[in-house]
């Protein structure tokens, strides 16, 4: 590992690289740290890896040459260009970063990729996460092909497909009566009881590290066309934060020319890093959250620096759009590319129309929008934006009446 240290995010203090600190021991549990590494020392073999995954970028994770890994194939996911779509948003290109080909199904992956790996290199048997459903399913997941005890608290309001993923996976799983921050606290405060390896990215700055691999790869994928934005949708941040850092490390690296603006969405029902943002402040305002889109229904986002400094150090923006915009996004992007999200995966879509019609991004702008996951995690939600069929008596005759009326 080329690690160099662990740096706060409010005071810059520099924890060691072997610290086991996960917050700053000044600042308290607001002082997420960074990771930080010494790029000059990492070598990258990209031409000749022939690995199609987040291993390609192992010498830019915080794990060892010969750290336990899941043996599930994490990452590698593919990069759609959707014209007709761009022409809808009024945009000059627009690729879809379709992390919903995860193992799990969402972009999650990538985090519980490096979680799991290192509760394994600390010699933990059993790891806990707190999850609006997503992140919950993923460490699910992982977990199990790895033997570890994954201890699961999701709020009780969570969709119904995330839940069964998780009790299928074999996960201990605490059904909470209470908003996701509320469960966030309950799981922190067991992880602290039981000595659970901690596997949230809020507080964990290692996770963070496995969701840079999404800007790893579409820095490597669009090295000779770079876009002029990337976008995805916004919950505690650190996906946003992620990604930003992967570019970043990629462009230090020589390997992608010019970084992208980033923009991040959230919903109108939980905006705090949109306000932040807009106001110039350095932390968020918690918020009584309520939005569709589950996965990013966060009121008290626990890592907004990263979020809000990635926003600020692109020249991007932050914004938020109406569950009604959300949910609108679903039938277009699977009508026009194939890819079918749920709302937190089409939500940055929203944020891409709402942008250019604010002048943001402009009409030959070129932009990649990640879909944090899969359709199939939250029927429900696509549920709303399609109008079921009424049944038919099993005739020809009947099917012709049925094509006569569409």
């Amino acid at each position: 590992m080329t690690i160099t240290g662990l740096r706060c995010t409010i005071c810059d203090r520099v924890e060691p690289a072997a610290s086991p600190a996960h917050t700053c021991p000044v600042c308290g549990p607001r002082g997420i740290l960074d990771v930080e590494y010494d790029l000059s020392r990492v070598k990258l073999d990209l031409a000749s890896d022939p690995r199609r995954d987040v291993r390609r970028y192992m010498p830019l994770l915080p794990l060892p040459p010969d750290a336990r890994l899941t043996p599930l194939r994490v990452g590698g996911t593919p990069l759609v260009e959707v014209p007709e779509l761009a022409r809808a948003l009024g945009i000059g290109r627009l690729w879809i970063k379709d992390d919903g080909r995860q193992p799990t199904a969402s972009f999650k992956d990538r985090a519980s990729f490096v979680g799991t790996a290192r509760a394994v290199m600390h010699g933990k048997k059993a790891i806990a996460a707190a999850s609006t459903g997503n992140a919950a399913t993923s460490l699910a997941g992982l977990s199990a092909s790895l033997g570890l005890d994954a201890h699961i608290f999701v709020p009780s309001t969570a969709p119904e497909a995330k839940v069964a993923q998780l009790l299928v996976y074999g996960a201990r799983v605490f059904l909470v009566e209470a908003d996701y921050d509320k469960t966030y606290d309950l799981c922190q405060e067991a992880v602290a009881r039981f000595g659970w390896y901690d596997r949230s990215a809020a507080v964990n700055p290692y996770l963070v590290e496995g969701k840079k691999t999404c800007g790893h790869e579409i820095a490597e994928d669009l090295a000779a066309t770079p876009p002029d934005w990337v976008s995805i949708s916004v919950g505690d941040g650190c996906c946003f934060a992620g990604t930003w850092k992967g570019l970043s490390e990629m462009h230090a690296l020589g390997i992608l020319p010019r970084l992208p603006r980033m923009l991040g969405t959230q919903a109108d029902g939980a905006a705090p890093l949109v306000h932040a943002f807009e106001t110039g402040a350095t932390d968020v305002t918690p918020v009584s959250a309520s939005t569709v889109a589950d996965s990013i229904n966060v009121g008290n986002p626990r890592n907004p620096r990263k979020a809000l400094r990635a926003a600020r150090a692109s020249h991007g923006a932050l914004l938020s759009v109406s569950d009604e915009a959300i949910l609108a996004m679903i039938p277009l992007l699977a009508r026009a590319s194939g890819v079918f999200g749920e709302p937190t995966g089409v939500a940055g879509l929203a944020g891409i129309k709402k942008a250019r019609e604010q002048g943001l991004i402009g009409p030959r702008d070129s932009v990649v929008h990640v879909v944090t996951g899969s359709g199939l995690k939250d029927v429900r939600g696509a549920m709303k934006t399609v109008k079921i069929p009424g049944t038919i008596a099993p005739r020809i005759e009947a099917v012709e009446e049925r094509l006569a009326s569409m």
